[in-house]
């Protein structure tokens, strides 16, 4: 039923397009009405909000929430569920899942699921494979956010390694390809002469050597050189290393690049040092790499070489990544604490507010075309979160919402939190509560 229902958020610190102002802000039903210093009318719901911050709704570009296939690990409605807690209001989820969103029908299927599921709301990227570039080209780009490609290995069939096929689908689609980048060849040799040399007992911390910097820098300025040469609208996933950003404009507005970049909170916050104490459980591919790397991808992100701030969230259980190095799957939960790492980050001076708005919800918004979505404005979408900046919590199994139950942030103390998470202007998430009522929608493009 469509919401009818008014808010009235009053005096919140709202981080919004450079800026941070003490407002109010009335909703009525699922859209921002009014915006002022102060607001007369009362409404059906009202929060006072002197001294926390509002920001508009998070949007992660790159989610796997294991849906359909793999709800051993994860599902829509619980991930979904955590984002929320996490401030997170929008995903896209990536297509690697089991059967693949590598049809049309696979598609309709995942929208069906999360029309029925989901807490956040949803767009599914659309897997390229070596074969489906008819499919890919067919898709509704008023519907998907744009393709997705490994360029490393996967699961299944979706490794494009057919330089042919790549370029295909380069030159004839239009919409944002993002891409996984790590060179297949180089990660073998890597394997073959670490395997020779441990057999099966490889220690963790050789995964950033395994997938390496070169197989990544590779990998990158190919897909880079290609986009290039052919105009593409290329979007780089998940960089690891600070030589790959050599590869980016230095350039805020991200609006009128054809060649963009991503970080996630992994890379972001572990470097390999921590390996040692976390093992299989910062296991990411790519990989987290050293701590200089970290500084060149934070560098990057604060010259707007990197303009997305994204999470990967990919859980397994916890018996899975418990398993040695050859066996150990890659990807970790991440979507509840996203935030307030980078709010943590920011009380460390390593980044504004004011940027964390634009990485996570200005900028994907702006590079995926959303139907008025991430900004803090009249008309738009009511997607808004608050956080207060002076309410400690620590990580731990008791207020991990994962549906693997576990984090590699565990023990890990935070000074911030989100206490109120606003989608369509349904007030969902309310200080550790969730109301009886989804409004999640699916994502829609302006194209």
């Amino acid at each position: 039923m469509p919401n009818k229902q008014t808010l009235l958020i009053r005096q919140a610190k709202v981080v919004n397009e450079g800026q941070i102002k003490a407002l109010d802000i009335l909703v009525e039903g699922s859209f921002i009405a009014e915006i002022a210093p102060h607001i007369e009318s009362s409404a059906d719901t009202e929060i006072h909000a002197e001294g926390k911050i509002l920001l508009p709704g998070l949007i992660d570009d790159q989610v796997h929430f294991r849906e359909p296939g793999l709800t051993h690990k994860g599902s829509i409605e619980t991930e979904s569920r955590a984002a929320v807690a996490g401030g997170i209001t929008t995903f896209f989820e990536m297509p690697n899942t089991n059967p693949q969103t590598t049809t049309w029908a696979e598609f309709e299927n995942k929208i069906e699921i999360a029309n029925q599921s989901s807490w956040a709301n949803y767009g599914f990227k659309f897997g390229g494979t070596n074969d489906n570039l008819n499919e890919m080209l067919a898709v509704d780009p008023c519907r998907v956010p744009g393709i997705k490609l490994f360029l490393g290995s996967s699961t299944g069939n979706m490794l494009v390694d057919n330089p042919e096929v790549l370029r295909n689908i380069f030159s004839n689609t239009k919409l944002p390809i993002s891409v996984h980048c790590e060179d297949e060849q180089t990660i073998r040799q890597n394997m073959a002469t670490f395997t020779e040399k441990y057999g099966e007992e490889i220690p963790m911390s050789c995964h950033p050597q395994i997938r390496s910097e070169e197989a990544c820098y590779q990998s990158s300025s190919t897909a880079v050189a290609l986009a290039k040469e052919t105009g593409a609208r290329l979007h780089v996933f998940h960089l690891s290393t600070a030589k790959e950003t050599e590869l980016f404009e230095s350039n805020p507005a991200v609006e009128s690049k054809t060649i963009t970049s991503e970080v996630c909170i992994h890379h972001l916050w572990f470097s390999d040092a921590d390996y040692a104490d976390k093992g299989s459980l910062i296991k990411w591919n790519p990989a987290v790499k050293t701590a200089q790397d970290r500084a060149g991808l934070w560098e990057a992100l604060n010259d707007d070489r990197i303009d997305i701030i994204a999470t990967d969230h990919a859980p397994h259980t916890i018996d899975e990544k418990m398993n040695p190095y050859l066996k150990a799957p890659s990807g970790g939960p991440m979507v509840q604490h996203a935030l307030s790492v980078l709010l943590e980050c920011h009380l460390q001076g390593k980044i504004s507010i004011e940027k964390i708005v634009q990485k996570m919800a200005h900028n994907p918004a702006k590079l995926f075309d959303i139907d008025r979505r991430g900004f803090v404005r009249e008309g738009y979408y009511a997607d808004l979160v608050l956080v207060d900046m002076d309410a400690p919590y620590t990580v731990s199994k008791d207020n991990i919402l994962y549906k693997c139950g576990w984090s590699p942030l565990e023990g890990q103390s935070f000074r911030s939190q989100v206490t109120h998470t606003i989608i369509n202007g349904a007030l969902v998430y309310n200080q550790g509560k969730f109301s009886n009522q989804k409004a999640a929608m699916p994502v829609t493009f302006t194209r």
